[in-house]
């Protein structure tokens, strides 16, 4: 697989990894090998960054949209996260806000959806 689509499986920033990464190919087994036994500079990449957008995104518990309205468009290393989440923006208060809703949302639909289908099965099985 390209190296773009490994490095996106892996959680990290494609620029930030090693020169022979970006240029080769990783092959499946090569993929499960470093997911499974993650070399040095793959572990301090996870740990300390600079992380892609969906990483850091996650770790300020916001979407990835959220991410672009708050001005956010390029890779933050973990130290800027943790900045970012001590300074509190109100665009990150109300991004986070915003995702706790969409949350709350996607379980009632899952709940109303599962009842309607118990329900379903309850008139079939009375038929």
């Amino acid at each position: 697989m390209k190296p773009a689509t490994a490095a996106k499986k892996l959680g990290v920033y494609l620029e930030a990894t090693p020169a022979e990464f970006q240029e080769g190919v990783v092959s499946r087994s090569e993929l499960n090998e470093l997911q499974a036994n993650p070399p040095a500079w793959l572990k301090e990449l996870r740990l300390n960054g600079p992380h892609p957008r969906p990483v850091v995104a996650s770790k300020l518990g916001i979407s990835i949209s959220g991410l672009a309205r708050g001005g956010i468009t390029e890779a933050l290393t973990t130290e800027q996260i943790e900045a970012i989440k001590a300074e509190a923006p109100e665009w990150l208060v109300k991004e986070r806000a915003t995702q706790a809703d969409v949350r709350k949302e996607t379980v009632r639909i899952k709940e109303r959806n599962a009842q309607r289908e118990a329900d379903r099965a309850a008139r079939e099985q009375d038929a």
